[in-house]
């Protein structure tokens, strides 16, 4: 096995966490102003990733960084106890421990962001986490259309809370963006953050129905202005999850709402990203936009479920120069 290292400080990095968004009142005037422009957004996506290249112990370095921002994901009809403990047994030990040891973090203990499931499967993964320090993410109000009655949206989100959710990825009414009802989805994020209690919030706009980039930014500020803590892409269910486009649109969102309010708004595309290289292009997208505190799990994370395969291959692939079948590195 040919042995290297990776530089450890650039690989981990825990700063304080962030004060949560405490979102303030709804200002219309602000969403009067925005305008996107599709072709700019579409350029910058395109020279950001082309001008920007990791290689060898760095590339290692920033792909073990994008694990601890995964929140490892299940949210299938046939999910089992069984099925979330192994996953839970995966998100405390994300890397086989013979690459932490070639790497030379395997005193780093890393582990992913979150773990991500159904609100029926929160007792469950809390039980397998516990003593962990991994919290467990439950999605919510309907996902993934978002189109049951309030009432019942809220007590899902009380249910899961209860049951030890730290995090709800709730999914707004996308009628509201579409008709430009602003109070109206205002309001409904407002509740849902009311109902989260101490649990933050992270709200899916679901991006591939919104119909337009303009949809998307004034959403991502509402959302924020309602007192989100995240601000996520896609449910995953969507026929056009995550792109690069509209992660730039939302990105800078929230850098307009940091430089308005003061206020640090986390970020989480979820969807269609699977590789190590899918990985890396929205790391360099956090670190040119939003800054180093955007590569921390506090402010960053992908919603995934097949990506960790992939980067734990690459990593081995780096430790030895050989490719490995993916049936080596199994979710649990």
């Amino acid at each position: 096995m040919r042995t290297t290292s990776v530089d450890k400080p650039k690989a981990i990095h825990s700063p304080e966490e962030p004060t949560r968004n405490t979102g303030i009142p709804l200002d219309t005037g602000w969403l009067k102003q925005v305008q996107v422009n599709k072709s700019a957004v579409e350029r910058r996506v395109a020279t950001l990733i082309a001008r920007r290249t990791v290689k060898k112990q760095w590339q290692a370095a920033w792909l073990l960084k994008a694990v601890s921002c995964i929140d490892l994901t299940t949210l299938a009809g046939d999910d089992t106890p069984g099925k979330i403990h192994r996953l839970c047994a995966k998100a405390r030990h994300p890397i086989r421990g013979d690459l932490l040891e070639a790497l030379g973090v395997a005193d780093l203990g890393i582990s992913v962001g979150a773990v991500c499931v159904y609100p029926t499967m929160v007792p469950h993964a809390v039980r397998a986490l516990e003593g962990s320090g991994i919290p467990v993410a439950s999605v919510a109000t309907a996902f993934p259309t978002g189109l049951s009655p309030m009432k019942l949206r809220l007590e899902e989100i009380r249910c899961a809370v209860g049951e030890g959710a730290a995090e709800i990825d709730i999914v707004i009414t996308r009628q509201h963006v579409l008709t430009g009802d602003w109070q109206a989805l205002y309001d409904e994020v407002a509740s849902f953050r009311e109902a989260c209690g101490e649990a933050h919030l992270k709200a899916i706009l679901a991006t591939a129905e919104l119909a337009t980039l303009r949809n998307i930014q004034r959403a991502s500020l509402v959302a924020m202005m309602a007192g989100a803590d995240f601000i996520k892409t896609s449910t995953g269910k969507e026929a056009e999850n995550a792109t690069l486009p509209v992660s730039l649109t939302m990105v800078r969102a929230i850098r307009e709402y940091r430089e308005r309010t003061g206020r640090n708004v986390g970020f989480k595309p979820a969807g269609g990203i699977r590789t190590a290289k899918d990985a890396m292009a929205w790391l360099i997208l956090m670190k040119e936009e939003l800054g180093r505190d955007w590569l921390e799990p506090e402010l960053f994370r992908f919603g995934a479920s097949t990506l960790l395969t992939d980067i734990e291959r690459q990593l081995e692939h780096h430790v030895t120069g050989r490719y490995s079948a993916a049936y080596r590195h199994p979710m649990g």
